[in-house]
């Protein structure tokens, strides 16, 4: 009955199509920005019923779109200008007719907490199974095929009339949070699974990376679906499981399927993305010695922490001391505040320092500012902050693994990121420069380790530059007489030139829906576009603003959902017509 009654308005709103008044004469050319603009302003009541009426109230509103919207209701073969008209109009009635329903679906998926466990592997994860469900279902009430690659892939596809598929990679998977760090200006507390929304920000882990990005896909499938308009491409949704750790589940997929030769990975930035840093983790590590027997005269840290995850800055770091008089060292450390937070205060951001005695222990925490660890830049590191903190107020630490991790930090990275203390710094024109950010500190297996997020441009290989980090530590561990072991895993850039109809597409689509500079950038991220054939980022992240993914208080803006949801239905329609790729 749902589909006789969406047919029926169709044929309603078609009808008023043809009847449309031809006594002025279209102009020729595509609707853009302003054109849009002044749509969505009029149309929002329009845009409630069918497609059909949507477009007969576009038509009466903008001559330009009149022999656009004649051809789609005559149902002739669309090209060129019609096209993209039509392209783009659909992506204006996804927008407004179903922005409700992808913020809803969003809120889903967020709901499911898919970061890596270390007790079962991802592919037998409640939550990861219970997420390939939720699209599963989607899709079959949808009307799109949907198909289960054992957990680690979820597979939708929009059948097009010929042989060719475009793939569209995106991931369920998320970074771990620290719930305590989900705190706004105000106060108000955030639970990192549950989407929230607050004025227009949807926060929520995921919510830009990349399960907005997902369910705003799915609805772009679905409206293309539901418009009718025929694809000579089969549209192929690929869903990641692992790609925040190592994309095995790719792996997987690909050693089973066949991949699309061109392929739209979601998970990235605007305008299009051709190319990208290798993602490295690098690891020091310290034997811990023992901090249970905690000297009466000494000051010893026995306990550390900073990010959740290695590819994140850490929104906090924190250091517990312990033995001696714990009241003269908390003293000394207030003291020694505001003078070190004056000193090493980065330009436009901000940091602070909180001393606290809890009993025979201080608590030292330093607050900066989250950010993706592909992008240091955007935050402001509290980690290396706390050991130059702990090192430069005077007090001095008993030997073990958390006070040599405090000696690493603090003589090779300090404030900086971009590998100089280290001796490694070198930049690439297009991709820009290495950037080693120290985020995480944990203890395990007897050892306290230290782990940096490596971003590699071009210029340099893994392997040269995982033996050049290697060296350079041991060198400083003979020097400062510190025992130190490290293990560098370093994965490769990638710079690709994609000429041809698909890239200038996704620019024109990008160009004229936001009205900004439209040109293929490089990116400090390292996603499954590496994996992959042919394969171009296209969002979701706006440019000149802050990436939220990774960090505490992750969001989505609902401006950038609208613009997403728009531009992905466009580029649905458009690239599943090219005539050809290249």
């Amino acid at each position: 009955m749902k589909k006789i009654l969406m047919a029926a308005g169709l044929a309603v709103g078609l009808a008023a199509c043809s009847s449309i008044p031809s006594s002025h004469a279209p102009v020729a050319g595509t609707v853009k920005k302003a054109d849009m603009d002044r749509l969505v302003a009029s149309l929002p009541a329009a845009a409630q019923g069918s497609f059909g009426e949507f477009l007969a109230q576009a038509a009466r509103e903008n001559p330009m779109l009149r022999a656009s919207v004649s051809a789609y209701a005559a149902k002739q073969p669309l090209a060129g200008d019609d096209l993209v008209n039509i392209s783009r109009l659909l992506g204006l009635y996804n927008r407004l007719h179903n922005q409700a329903a992808v913020i809803d679906t969003t809120a889903k998926m967020v709901a499911l907490p898919t970061f890596r466990s270390e007790k079962v592997p991802p592919h037998e994860d409640k939550s990861i199974i219970a997420f390939g469900a939720l699209v599963e279902g989607m899709a079959r009430d949808f009307g799109l095929q949907f198909r289960n690659v054992d957990n680690r892939v979820f597979e939708v596809k929009l059948p097009g009339s010929g042989t060719e598929e475009f793939g569209i990679l995106t991931h369920a998977d998320v970074v771990p949070v620290v719930a305590d760090e989900w705190v706004l200006d105000d106060g108000t507390r955030l639970d990192p699974f549950k989407l929230t929304r607050v004025g227009g920000n949807l926060y929520g882990r995921g919510s830009i990376d990349d399960k907005g990005s997902i369910a705003t896909v799915l609805y772009a499938m679905k409206a293309v679906k539901e418009s009718g308009l025929p694809l000579s491409r089969t549209i192929r949704l690929m869903i990641e499981t692992t790609e925040e750790t190592g994309g095995d589940a790719m792996k997987y997929y690909r050693a089973k399927t066949t991949l699309p030769e061109y392929n739209i990975v979601l998970d990235s930035k605007y305008p299009a993305v051709v190319a990208e840093k290798g993602s490295g983790a690098l690891r020091a590590s310290f034997a811990l010695g023992s901090v249970a027997s905690v000297s009466a005269t000494a000051i010893t840290i026995t306990a550390m922490a900073g990010a959740a995850s290695t590819n994140a800055v850490p929104q906090t770091a924190t250091a517990r001391l312990q033995g001696g008089n714990t009241a003269d060292v908390a003293a000394r450390l207030n003291a020694a505040k505001a003078a070190f937070v004056e000193k090493y205060k980065p330009q436009g951001g901000v940091f602070s320092i909180d001393v606290t005695q809890d009993g025979a222990a201080v608590q030292v925490k330093v607050t900066g500012a989250s950010a993706h660890g592909s992008r240091p830049e955007e935050g402001v590191n509290p980690l290396p902050r706390l050991a130059l903190f702990l090192k430069e107020s005077g007090v001095a630490l008993a030997p073990n693994g958390y006070a040599q991790a405090v000696r690493y930090l603090t003589d090779l990275y300090g404030t900086d990121y971009l590998g100089r203390t280290l001796g490694l710094a070198y930049a690439d024109d297009f991709m820009g420069p290495l950037t080693m950010s120290p985020n995480l500190v944990r203890e395990k297996d007897g050892k306290v380790d230290v782990l940096v997020n490596v971003r590699m441009p071009r210029g340099s290989t893994p392997e040269a530059l995982a033996q050049a980090t290697s060296a350079k530590i041991k060198a400083w561990g003979t020097q400062a007489g510190v025992a130190v072991e490290v293990d560098h895993q370093q994965g490769n850039w990638m710079a690709r030139d994609p000429k041809g109809a698909w890239l200038s597409t996704l620019l024109n689509t990008f160009g004229d829906t936001t009205g900004l500079e439209a040109k293929p950038v490089p990116t400090a991220g390292s996603t499954t576009a590496k994996l992959m054939p042919n394969a171009i980022n296209f969002g979701p992240a706006m440019p000149g603003k802050k990436y939220t993914a990774h960090n505490a208080k992750e969001f989505k803006e609902v401006v950038d959902l609208d613009a997403d949801m728009q531009m992905f239905t466009e580029m649905l329609v458009r690239i599943g017509n090219l005539s050809q790729m290249q």
